[in-house]
């Protein structure tokens, strides 16, 4: 089985382009995968978005974190291939639709693994626009490699932890393979 995790990192902000509705022209910065048919990370540039495409389509399934909302529309800049139609485990769509709400993949990580992201997306557009390549693809395989942790432990504990509005710890069960 090659399953790839995915995460992207944009140029843009939303404010810069006129909101959530315009996630095409946030552009891409870097993307990060890690396929479990080679036990490798890669990265890719913006130059690089149809070889990321290509491997994203010869996955047998994408892992991600809000890629169906987030990453395939910044993608849409770079292809007309419909990747919403690609075999996807989008782990933030499987959590909203069992709790009616969303918990960002720092939640969910460091109530469940206990451990934090090592930045956020406005960091990661302030270090592209410095040129902080490495940096930006550092911190995009942490979250590549988080995202991967978090899936491990959901699809072998069958739940994942979140922390309520109210602080307590609580669980939702999922059924990830």
């Amino acid at each position: 089985m090659n399953d790839v995790f995915f995460d992207l990192e944009t140029q843009k902000s939303f404010q810069e382009v006129g909101g959530r509705e315009n996630l095409k022209l946030l552009r891409m910065s870097i993307a990060v995968t890690f396929s479990t048919a080679t036990s490798e990370f890669k990265s890719y540039t913006e130059k690089d978005a149809a070889a990321l495409i290509a491997d994203l389509k010869a996955a047998e399934r994408v892992i991600g974190f809000n890629v169906l909302n987030f990453d395939y529309p910044v993608l849409k800049a770079y292809t007309n291939e419909r990747l919403s139609e690609l075999p996807t485990l989008d782990l933030l769509e499987d959590v909203y639709n069992k709790l009616g709400f969303r918990v960002s993949l720092d939640g969910l990580a460091t109530a469940t693994l206990g451990a934090n992201k090592s930045a956020n997306g406005l960091l990661a557009i302030q270090w592209f626009r410095e040129g902080k390549i490495d940096e930006l693809i550092a911190y995009c395989r942490d979250d590549v490699a988080i995202t991967k942790k978090l899936f491990e432990f959901g699809r072998d504990n069958r739940y994942v932890a979140y922390v309520d509005r109210y602080g307590k710890k609580k669980q939702v069960a999922v059924n990830w393979k």
